[in-house]
């Protein structure tokens, strides 16, 4: 009994410092301007994403996504060059036909379409940032922005994610605070990361 719980111990442990190394990656900026009971209001200076538009219902698309923008950073772009992973990654859901995303591409859809953005390492601009050799992947600057965001832990499901923007938005309704656009999840960590270990957010654009 002994040996055994020494090795789980063992395990967790291993586990644990592969979590914590391989979640080391550069993370997008902001400054918390509001702490409120259950979320908080960040500012996002600009920045730059890398995304891609996939119809799909949404585990299919988020993992469908996924694969696109990361063979982006791994060298599937004119230049050969592995860009950097950050965090979070994003993932939002955008409805109609017509979907402005966040400037200047507009993709014209039938059914649900979800957004799956990577950040860019703040080293870069539009200009030095390699250019994709997927279509399917599109360089976007991201004007700076308010955001309230909500945590919550554990592995990403879609009962989570839903439920905590359930109760992001109901509290900043309760706040009286103007929503600007649909909620999204960002996550920052990789799929291997203990599930203790992981940081997932809803965030949604908010009036400053």
């Amino acid at each position: 009994m002994a040996l055994s719980l020494s090795i789980v111990v063992c395990i967790v442990a291993a586990w644990s410092l592969w979590g914590y190394l391989s979640s080391r990656v550069e993370q997008a900026a902001y400054t918390v301007t509001t702490k409120a009971s259950g979320y908080e209001i960040r500012h996002y200076p600009a920045h730059l994403v890398a995304q891609t538009t996939v119809t799909a219902p949404y585990r299919q698309a988020l993992q469908e996504g996924f694969r696109i923008v990361a063979a982006y950073i791994f060298g599937a772009n004119t230049k050969k060059e592995r860009v950097s992973m950050t965090a979070p990654v994003t993932e939002q859901k955008r409805d109609g036909r017509s979907i402005a995303m966040t400037a200047p591409v507009t993709a014209n859809i039938e059914g649900e379409s979800h957004t799956i953005a990577f950040g860019m390492p703040r080293s870069y601009t539009l200009d030095t940032l390699p250019t994709p050799t997927d279509p399917r992947v599109t360089l976007v600057e991201v004007p700076a922005r308010d955001m309230a965001a909500k945590r919550f832990s554990l592995w990403r499901t879609d009962a989570r994610v839903r439920s905590t923007k359930e109760v992001l938005l109901s509290a900043l309704s309760h706040d009286k605070i103007k929503v600007l656009g649909e909620p999204y999840y960002a996550g920052y960590n990789a799929p291997w990361t203990p599930p203790w270990m992981m940081r997932n957010e809803v965030l949604v654009e908010v009036e400053a």
